[in-house]
């Protein structure tokens, strides 16, 4: 049986985030830091046991935080990353596990779904690298801090954490490499000649690094930075579209063969039209057909990507999130179990989400209505939203 156990490497001083304490040990709404990072392993069903590289001096702050919490006994760190990585991984050889996941103990966000991408692609590479795709456009400064060229953000990732490795081959590379400073795991893999793989991470995966990011923690947690409930707001959003000529429908964005298809003025895809309905509901927009009416040609067959992508980009505008949605598809045909991952993870792929923050059902109507009689399909969503 495969043994996976979690490094939360917490022996930084944090000294930019300010608090009067290391930043990993402040509390976030209430919780600190650290324990919110470490229980987004501890509650992992791929993680066996988690243990924390703490600082000589953050004994009794670690108490605090996680002492009663189900670890493994802490492991003091060292000068560097490095040397701190390294005596976390020395300590975990009487248990010899297959696999280690190093861990940042200042990104409490990283998802479940990353934890296991990441464990998941060990059974194929010795290290992997959670990462997300650069999507923003790239500028390049002059020396007087002008806008010079514009990088191409082509392979561009930004690096996050938790990476993984292969415990053998990560202490021995450590042990080679021991006392040069190389700025992460990762690095010290690559100077042993092993390749390291890129898995998608999660966008709220982001480092607690400055004061203001202990503001945008609490927000992500559904609080402001003294606890008080944030402003959550709640959209619900319904859509139908009869059957037709065809030889697919396109549901949640996700192209299912069938013997017809669905007639719209756009693609006609139930579920992401009754999804942007209900993000625009939730932040008192105006419904779909308002910023895009079907009596304009340009949206004639359109991919509704595009709306709930606009969607998204309105939320944003008014600085609120998604925190989740959740859809129901009514029909009697076609079968929608087959597809539900891959409509979850186009969902989530449009909103810029974790697929966990997605739900996607399917129902019928017991034969009853159009639906039971096969003549169309249904969709209703639900949008929750903290403003």
């Amino acid at each position: 049986m495969v043994k996976t156990i979690a490094l939360i490497l917490a022996g930084g001083r944090g000294v930019r985030a300010g608090g009067g304490m290391p930043k990993q040990y402040r509390d976030v709404a209430g919780t600190p830091l650290l324990r919110l990072t470490v229980n987004a392993f501890l509650n992992h069903p791929g993680i066996d046991a988690v243990r924390i590289i703490i600082h000589p001096d953050d004994t009794e702050l670690y108490q605090i935080s996680v002492g009663d919490l189900p670890l493994l006994d802490p492991v003091f760190g060292g000068e560097t990353r490095q040397d701190s990585g390294y005596n976390g991984l020395k300590s975990l050889s009487e248990y010899a596990p297959d696999y280690v996941l190093i861990h940042d103990a200042a990104r409490p966000f990283v998802s479940a779904d990353a934890i296991s991408r990441v464990i998941a692609a060990l059974a194929e590479d010795v290290a992997v690298l959670a990462a997300v795709p650069v999507t923003d456009t790239i500028k390049k400064e002059t020396a007087d801090r002008a806008v010079g060229e514009t990088v191409d953000r082509t392979g561009l990732w930004r690096a996050q954490t938790p990476q993984g490795f292969r415990f053998s081959e990560i202490l021995a590379a450590h042990q080679k490499f021991s006392g040069q400073n190389l700025t992460d795991d990762a690095a010290i893999a690559e100077a042993d000649g092993h390749v390291v793989r890129l898995v998608e991470g999660n966008e709220d995966n982001f480092k607690v690094t400055a004061a203001d990011d202990f503001e945008r923690a609490a927000h992500r947690l559904g609080y402001d930075q003294e606890g008080a409930v944030a402003d959550i707001r709640v959209g619900s959003g319904f859509d139908v579209h009869r059957f037709g000529a065809g030889e697919a429908v396109i549901l949640c964005g996700v192209s299912i063969p069938h013997s017809h298809g669905l007639l719209g003025h756009s693609d006609a895809d139930v579920g992401l039209h009754a999804i942007t309905d209900a993000i625009l509901g939730a932040i008192s927009a105006d419904d779909i057909g308002a910023y895009f009416p079907p009596s304009e040609t340009q949206w004639k067959n359109a991919d509704s990507a595009i709306f709930l992508a606009k969607a998204a980009e309105l939320v944003r505008d008014k600085d609120a999130r998604i925190s989740h949605i959740d859809v129901t598809l009514i029909c009697e045909e076609p079968k929608i179990g087959p597809h539900r991952d891959a409509m979850r993870a186009r969902v989530a792929e449009i909103l810029e989400l974790s697929t966990d923050r997605v739900s996607v059902k399917a129902t019928t109507t017991e034969k009853l209505g159009f639906t039971g009689r096969g003549e169309g399909i249904a969709a209703q969503a639900t949008a929750t939203i903290q403003l």
